[in-house]
């Protein structure tokens, strides 16, 4: 039987008072596409970014590819892809030249033409990254963390800044990584991509879980179905009807015992992904007060693992 990739056991993080991770526990299985989810400070980047070896945790147990992420190796930073979540290939290189440098600090890269292809970029190869839009420069992080051909790539909100079709390709490249056994953990805040892609996932709230389901599974925590149609009133003009209920199939044959021919603007709408997040995490989640993320620059400078992109599989993180 398959280790699992990342096992974490009542992980927290600490600033002061504030308990930014407090007490998660998840399991990670080799190979699964892993979605984590949560409005702005719910402590998913300070997760990730401990996962990855950057940010010290205050307690808790933490495993990742069978390493304790506090204590790196140089073997095990080659085992991983990690794509930051803010935009960081500013540098003079062009993007052939990124992607190659970047694919000699590990030992069994992706082919360099092959991995520019596949993030879109083929025709600014020779483009300094400097030049880049923001959404090239990010489809350029996306190619850096995977040209190593990891085990595990760690990625943040990949896709901001990606137009619809672009979207789509990105999609279609992280499939492809999990068809060759790379296990993907990805936080995002687009619940559609999160439904497309993820095996399973978490949602996040003030440093707590809330829930951790399949994208289905999760949706089918909400029952009430909406049945909607039209009918004419006393006027004659057709006014929108509708129906909340546990039993939409049940409400439906009714209403066609009900009706002669045909009925107008039949439609059964059952909550979609965003709707049960919304109200897992509660709508008031960002004004409460709670900080998580917002603390992990000072933190990071505090104990000296500022982050920086990309990262090269080669710096230890203390």
């Amino acid at each position: 039987m398959t280790d699992p990739a990342i096992t974490i056991r009542d992980l927290r993080k600490t600033y002061g008072g504030l308990n930014a991770v407090d007490g998660l526990d998840l399991t990670i299985e080799t190979g699964e596409i892993f979605a984590i989810l949560g409005p702005n400070g719910a402590g998913k980047s300070t997760t990730v970014e401990i996962l990855e070896g950057f940010r010290k945790r205050t307690s808790g147990e933490a495993t990742v590819l069978g390493i304790d992420p506090a204590h790196p190796t140089r073997e095990w930073r080659e085992r991983l892809g990690i794509m930051l979540q803010s935009t960081s290939t500013n540098t003079p290189l062009t993007v052939r030249e990124a992607v190659t440098h970047q694919s000699h600090l590990f030992p069994n890269p992706r082919d360099v033409e092959e991995t520019i292809a596949a993030v879109g970029l083929e025709e600014k190869a020779t483009a300094r990254s400097t030049t880049l839009s923001g959404g090239q420069r990010r489809r350029l992080d996306v190619a850096l963390a995977v040209v190593g051909r990891p085990d595990l790539v760690f990625l943040d909100e990949p896709t901001t800044g990606f137009d619809p079709e672009a979207r789509r390709q990105f999609w279609h490249l992280i499939e492809s990584l999990k068809d060759g056994g790379t296990t993907i953990v990805l936080t995002t805040h687009y619940l559609d991509e999160a439904e497309y892609l993820a095996d399973r996932l978490a949602v996040i709230s003030r440093g707590r879980l809330v829930a951790l389901d399949t994208p289905a599974g999760l949706r089918s925590r909400a029952a009430d179905a909406v049945v909607a149609w039209s009918e004419p009133g006393a006027d004659g003009v057709a006014k929108p009807r509708t129906q909340i209920t546990k039993t939409p199939s049940a409400t439906l044959r009714d209403l066609l015992a009900s009706h002669n021919g045909e009925i107008n603007d039949l439609e059964i709408r059952r909550p979609s992904l965003e709707d049960v997040y919304l109200d897992l995490i509660g709508r008031d989640a960002e004004g409460s007060g709670y900080a998580g993320d917002s603390l992990r620059g000072a933190d990071a400078v505090a104990i000296g693992t500022t982050p920086k992109g990309p990262t090269t599989g080669t710096e230890d993180a203390s």
